[in-house]
């Protein structure tokens, strides 16, 4: 509360100064109100907003995952094809044992392949695990497989950089760049 000096005939008088009035009071109030009501407004759109393109995310994540089982499916089915293949080949040859393993996990795999389109991979985790105690003699195989895979593909991996350095004509290091035998 502040107050307003002013001189007057007989010294100076001391007023006290106004206060707001209600009416000052219940426009304050209101425009507090509309803004509050405002911000509350601009939180739940951009609520909505943010949820909708998490929900747009997840849709697209879900989309990208499906057709990645799906490739992954074709895959695992062309494998299975040369298994088949191989097994028949090898039934016709001396190997004739052999050869119907071979053809009956190809089956399998083909199978399972087929099963493994459009699922999640929580589903295809369960369906490999449930393929294994079905058919253990077709998945111990297809575990071999990718194991003897995975050995070609590290030892390949591994000579590259040994026959690079034999197409160079020498297995000698380069020379440093301090030739000159000083160390700096």
């Amino acid at each position: 509360m502040s107050n307003e000096f002013r001189e007057s005939a007989g010294g100076l008088s001391v007023t006290p100064h106004a206060l707001p009035t209600s009416s000052s009071t219940t426009y304050s109030s209101a425009s507090f109100a509309d803004l509050k009501d405002k911000v509350s407004e601009d939180i739940s759109a951009a609520s909505e907003t943010i949820r909708s393109g998490a929900d747009s995310a997840i849709d697209k994540v879900k989309e990208v995952a499906t057709e990645q089982t799906s490739f992954a499916a074709r895959r695992v089915g062309g494998v299975a094809k040369a298994l088949e293949k191989v097994g028949a080949e090898l039934e016709g040859s001396e190997q004739a044992e052999v050869g119907r393993y071979a053809r009956q996990i190809g089956q399998s795999v083909q199978s399972f392949a087929r099963q493994m389109e459009g699922k999640d991979l929580g589903e295809i985790a369960n369906m490999a695990e449930d393929f294994g105690r079905r058919q253990p003699l077709a998945f111990l195989g297809i575990a071999a497989l990718a194991g003897l895979a995975a050995s070609r593909f590290l030892t390949a991996s591994a000579e590259r950089p040994r026959e690079t350095l034999g197409a160079a004509g020498s297995n000698n290091p380069p020379p440093s760049a301090n030739a000159g035998g000083t160390e700096l």
